[in-house]
Formats: structure tokens, sequence, C-alpha cells
């Protein structure tokens, strides 16, 4: 039964960590460079208002960041539950 509950466990925090994320990825991707674009227009990043910056790059460059926050992360999620390499 403590098997059960461990992977349990394991599984909630990845999903917590991968919602949290998704969250992240919408707000700068969508609510950025879609919703907030008209509000951000008066500010610039090379040449461009920060609102078409976040639609055409920034979501972009939050991805990346993301996955390797995901990655370790999880590293540190899978040494606490066993299941390391």
């Amino acid at each position: 039964m403590a098997d059960k509950s461990s992977s349990n466990a394991y599984w909630a925090a990845n999903i917590r960590v991968i919602t949290i994320s998704m969250v992240i990825w919408f707000v700068c991707s969508f609510g950025l460079g879609i919703l907030l674009r008209p509000a951000l227009s008066s500010i610039h990043i090379g040449g461009a208002d920060i609102g078409f910056w976040f639609a055409q790059n920034g979501s972009i460059y939050v991805f990346l960041i993301l996955i390797f926050a995901y990655a370790k992360i999880m590293n540190g999620i899978d040494r606490a539950h066993g299941v390391d390499e």
C-alpha cells in the first residue's frame, strides 16, 4: 500500500509542475502577446512593442526556460521519490 501512495505522490507532484508550467506559458504567450498587447503597446523592445515581442519571441524564450526548469525540478522530484536514474 505504501508503494501506491508513493506513486500517487510522485504523479501529483509531476502534474503540479506541469500545471504551473502551462499556466506560466499561457500567461506569457496568450496573455501578454494577445490579450494585453494594446495595454503594452507603449513599451518598446528592439523597435517593436512588448506585446508584439512576446507574441513573436518572448513566448518561445519562456518555453525554452520552462523546458530547462522542468528538467531540473523533475530531477529533484525523481530523487525525492527514489526513481532517479
